[in-house]
């Protein structure tokens, strides 16, 4: 995976964490505090730090599940590990990845997982 596509990736990730963190805040008060008992006065500044526990407490399970979804694709990223299957280990396309920037599976495995499941 070339550099620029890595890198405009990451910058996807971040701007969809800080979206979902500048979400929580306006639908959940308790969100807020516990951001702001952290002493952050920045978004930025929340979106590029780890969410401690307590902050995560506050948080429903869908919100909870996808900032963890994007938290665990910038890690891949920073391992070498992003766009590689996590079943199969082929490269996710480009274009799975453009459309669900935190995909862990290659579209293949996602359809037989969705599959057996159904």
């Amino acid at each position: 995976m070339d550099e620029e596509f890595v890198s405009r990736m990451r910058q996807v990730l971040l701007d969809s964490k800080a979206g979902i963190l500048k979400t929580l805040m306006h639908e959940s008060e308790d969100f807020r505090a516990a951001v702001e008992d952290m002493g952050v006065k920045d978004l930025g500044d929340v979106a590029s730090n780890d969410i401690d526990c307590r902050t995560l407490e506050v948080i429903g399970h869908q919100d909870k599940l996808r900032l963890s979804q994007v938290e665990a694709a910038l890690v891949r990223l920073e391992n070498g590990k992003y766009g590689v299957c996590a079943k199969c280990n082929k490269k996710i396309s480009r274009e799975r990845l453009e459309a669900i920037p935190y995909a862990v599976f290659c579209i293949q495995c996602k359809t037989a997982s969705e599959g057996r499941r159904h």
